[in-house]
């Protein structure tokens, strides 16, 4: 009986390894395919999409603070975990009743062009992908679970063993198939349209008004400190695209509709032969944490978006304008904060050079002063002149709140918290912000005591972050250090510590330092 149920576990293993390679096959030749005939969207990145749509806010937020700018990671991760563990199972039953594994590799499919119809990029051809992707892994399961049947019957041991060797090749060669088409499937979408080429191709024209010169003093020489203007490699990345949006500049066009005189249709050539802007501009998202690096300052450059809007001539009563992106994202801007004399832009470059794909190439959307969930619309295809009575973007249905001013806040970047340090004069440092507003003063206190003035760095403008220090004579001993920031208009950031949602967090950061003899 021991050795029956030993073959039985065996043959149960050889089964779910066979489900596993039939799922995979099926599901990387329809990521290759999906590149091939439907670059906007795949059967992953869509049922991934419709995941994140699905999801409650609470677990949005809950993914970002664990795994920050690796959450779609994370997520496709996850996605690839439960998928095999179903593929095994329907491994087993697929060896135990014919066509029972088959109809569970069918329910893939089905969930996959459900998937597909939700996403705004849908083609006729990206609804037979998953089609495809399952008919594949049906057939691929049918032919490897005979095999092993085969393998399994009684037969002479010469003709076992070259059933066993039969079984063996099909499903080595299933994995091998997985395992190339899974890595050409990988970096297939940009290099299929060509986009990083273009980019890399592109020559941005100087603009009309450069930034302004980075005053003298305004970037801290201290150990550990953040860089004063973020490199385009380390500047965070928050959205629900899983699959970069790949888009060919000569042909990409940006629609201005709704309530507007003039609807406009503006494309990049045209849009890189107007007066560009160039300013320093400090961004942030919404979900970025007390003391979180959810947030960069770059160097920008880009059309003003007020004087877009003035083309269009918004009507009486607007007051919002609805960005879109080209994978569906929305986000609600008030219409004041992008007429008024702010630089809102259109931007085309960051840092120099063009766009990088995962930041919205060719264009998106920088607005001093707001968090990124209402105004910083990447891969932007539309802009719609309406009201917030009439319309919502992408995250307020979702709990958030319909407009997103950036609150006072400041950071401590040196020394990290839980660090060991020497007794005597501590070097503290860090940014504090309050885009559009200005930082006037930043503060530290230790243990609670009284607050001290830090020396701060002038700001390259009153939209981006600034770098601040202070020395504080520590004995040996552990200390709990707190830093808060006043705005330009005599405001603090608030004390009271409160969640990212629905409007960003509060609070002051704090950190801990062991003082060693």
């Amino acid at each position: 009986m021991r050795r029956d149920g030993n073959v039985h576990d065996r043959n149960s293993r050889w089964a779910a390894a066979s489900g596993v390679v039939a799922a995979g096959t099926g599901l990387v030749l329809g990521e290759l395919l999906a590149g091939l005939v439907s670059p906007s969207v795949s059967p992953m990145t869509a049922v991934g999409g419709a995941v994140i749509d699905a999801v409650p806010p609470g677990v949005k937020d809950a993914a970002i603070a664990l795994f920050g700018t690796a959450d779609k990671i994370a997520l496709l991760t996850g996605m690839v975990l439960v998928i095999a563990a179903l593929a095994a199972l329907a491994g087993i039953i697929e060896q135990r009743r014919r066509f029972a594994g088959v109809a569970i590799i069918a329910v893939f499919g089905l969930v996959g062009v459900a998937a597909v119809l939700t996403r705004p990029q849908m083609t006729p051809n990206a609804v037979a992908v998953p089609l495809v992707a399952a008919v594949v892994g049906g057939i691929l399961l049918r032919l490897l679970t005979r095999r092993l049947g085969e393998w399994q019957g009684r037969a002479p041991e010469g003709v076992e063993g070259a059933r066993r060797r039969t079984f063996m090749r099909a499903l080595a060669g299933g994995a091998a198939v997985t395992a190339v088409g899974g890595v050409l499937a990988a970096g297939w979408r940009g290099a299929a349209a060509g986009i990083n080429e273009a980019r890399q191709r592109l020559q941005l024209p100087d603009a009309g008004s450069p930034a302004p010169a980075i005053p003298a003093g305004a970037e801290v020489s201290l150990d550990g400190m953040e860089p004063l203007v973020t490199p385009n490699r380390d500047f965070y990345r928050i959205d629900t695209a899983l699959s970069v949006p790949a888009i060919d500049p000569d042909k990409w066009m940006l629609r201005v509709t709704g309530m507007v005189d003039h609807e406009i249709e503006l494309g990049f050539a045209e849009l890189l032969a107007k007066p560009l802007i160039e300013r320093h501009v400090t961004i942030a998202c919404v979900s970025n944490e007390v003391g979180g690096d959810l947030i960069g300052n770059a160097r920008w450059l880009g059309w003003p978006v007020r004087e877009l809007l003035a083309m269009a001539g918004p009507q009486t009563g607007a007051d919002m304008v609805l960005s879109r992106s080209s994978d569906g994202w929305t986000a609600g801007t008030p219409l004041e904060v992008l007429m008024d004399s702010r630089d809102a832009i259109l931007a085309v470059g960051m840092n120099g050079e063009p766009l990088p794909l995962e930041h919205g190439f060719p264009v998106r959307m920088i607005v001093p002063g707001l968090y990124g969930y209402v105004s910083a619309t990447k891969w932007l295809t539309e802009l719609k002149v309406t009201r917030f009575a009439d319309d919502v973007g992408y995250w307020t249905p979702r709990g958030w709140s319909a407009r997103g001013p950036i609150k006072t806040s400041s950071r401590i970047d040196v020394p990290r918290t839980g660090r060991q340090v020497a007794a005597g004069k501590v070097m503290f440092g860090g940014v504090a912000w309050a885009q559009h507003n200005g930082i006037g003063k930043v503060e530290l206190r230790v243990n609670r005591g009284p607050w001290q003035m830090a020396a701060l760095a002038p700001g390259i403008s009153l939209d981006t972050w600034y770098q601040w220090t202070l020395g504080i004579d520590l004995a040996p001993g552990q200390y709990e250090v707190q830093v808060r920031a006043t705005n330009l208009k005599g405001e603090p950031q608030k004390e009271e510590s409160r969640p990212v949602a629905p409007d960003g967090a509060t609070g002051f950061h704090t950190i801990r330092v062991d003082v060693r003899p």
